[in-house]
């Protein structure tokens, strides 16, 4: 059974288990795991990230105020084993990465307040800090955990090597006299260098017709290979930019207006799916599209979500997605046509959607596959189990107390037939 980890407004986590079958019903249970509602929204969750372990998963959680944790997820609920504060983050910045490794955590504010928590036997071992660029919209960490990248507002999509953004600063020798330049061989030796640890940058595309700069608004990124090289990245714009950092600095293909209202807050998220050349965008109002990364072409889209996508979480069992309306969505999801260019033709649809009773703002897959679940039975956590806070729970007991229509429609029938002998 695929697990997902949501974290909502209030600070609640929960646990989403969706069961699919072909012979019944599928079974969608959600389990209360950590209750923060007494908090309220300042303790909101911003960022969720997991990391799979032989003594059960570790749940890394970032919320609004400024604290952060590291737990181990066990059938008796969460054990916290570490708790910290960012002071670096102020009232108007938020969290906008969370990864979790053996190593620690990495987190990253919005104002570029990068931080690795470690997980030590001592909780008392000290964190190490580093400054990145302020006004950032996304942070990711590597999948071989060797770099990160970022981007944000008039940020371009950068690429750093872990080890080096950490290193102790050394003091640098004295430069040399500076020798005369001019004030445009300046401009462009100022735009190329790269940062101490910085590995590559990307550089901003083309001017428009009228020959303007175009913004820098990178809002999310992903990445679409096992290691650094290649990414992709939403803008403001609704477009999407794929990226190749073996190539070139520029983009090596931009598929323009994914999001259909692109001036409205443009792309809100982008995940590689578990296909090929599968990609999945959101944009920031009701859209949720897959997409083929071999033409940038929207393959289909799911339809009947009434809220802005807050995130969505690709898995093999399917696609989960939390949004402004306070669902949660189980969706199908299919392999890319074969050829390039060729129409799809399975769509994608809304398998299963459950309620909840505050805003969900994000969603991780616990990185379980159906082979590992076996496993791992000791750590996971029962479906819709007996601590009283399942929202599932509270919908079964209100449809076995309703009447079946057709039972009273059949009843309505019998006695009326029976009027009507008594009258003979």
């Amino acid at each position: 059974m695929p697990r997902f980890l949501i974290g909502d407004q209030l600070g609640n986590l929960k646990t989403f288990n969706y069961l699919p079958s072909s012979t019944a019903p599928s079974k969608v249970t959600v389990s209360t795991i950590y209750d923060g509602s007494d908090k309220g929204k300042r303790h909101a969750v911003q960022k969720l990230a997991i990391q799979t372990s032989g003594d059960g998963p570790l749940i890394a959680v970032a919320r609004s105020d400024g604290s952060a944790s590291i737990s181990r997820l066990q059938a008796q609920g969460l054990e916290t084993l570490r708790e910290w504060t960012e002071p670096r983050l102020t009232a108007a910045q938020k969290y906008v990465g969370l990864a979790a490794s053996s190593v620690g955590v990495y987190s990253c504010t919005s104002n570029g307040a990068l931080r690795l928590t470690p997980l030590g036997e001592s909780d008392t071992e000290p964190s190490r800090t580093a400054v990145l660029p302020m006004r950032l919209c996304e942070w990711r960490l590597a999948p071989d955990n060797t770099t990160f990248s970022y981007g944000g507002d008039e940020v371009e999509l950068s690429v750093w090597d872990l080890e080096t953004a950490f290193a102790p600063k050394q003091q640098a020798p004295s430069p040399p006299p500076p020798q005369p330049e001019s004030s445009s061989s300046k401009k462009r030796k100022r735009g190329s260098e790269l940062l101490p640890g910085e590995l590559w940058r990307a550089k901003n595309v083309a001017n428009d017709s009228l020959s303007l700069r175009q913004p820098v608004h990178n809002t999310c990124l992903t990445y679409i290979s096992t290691t650094s090289q290649q990414l992709l990245a939403g803008t403001q714009r609704g477009d999407v930019r794929r990226y190749d950092t073996r190539v070139a600095r520029k983009p090596v293909a931009e598929w323009k207006q994914i999001a259909p209202m692109g001036g409205n807050g443009g792309i809100g998220g982008v995940e590689k799916g578990f296909h090929e050349h599968e990609v999945f965008v959101s944009d920031q109002t009701n859209n949720l599209f897959a997409v083929d990364m071999r033409k940038g072409r929207v393959i289909y889209g799911y339809k009947g979500i009434a809220g802005a996508i807050t995130s969505i979480a690709p898995s093999p069992a399917g696609l989960i997605s939390t949004s402004l309306d306070r669902y949660a969505r189980v969706h199908s999801t299919y392999s890319p046509p074969p050829e390039a260019g060729q129409p799809q033709d399975e769509k994608g649809a809304v398998l299963e959607k459950l309620y909840m009773k505050s805003i969900p703002t994000c969603v991780v897959w616990d990185g379980v596959t159906e082979g590992d679940a076996d496993k791992d039975d000791d750590h996971r956590m029962q479906p819709g189990g007996s601590d009283g806070n399942s929202d599932s729970e509270d919908d079964e007991d209100v449809w076995e107390d309703m009447q079946i229509a057709e039972d009273s429609e059949n009843e309505d029938e019998a006695q009326a037939q029976r009027r009507r002998i008594g009258r003979k």
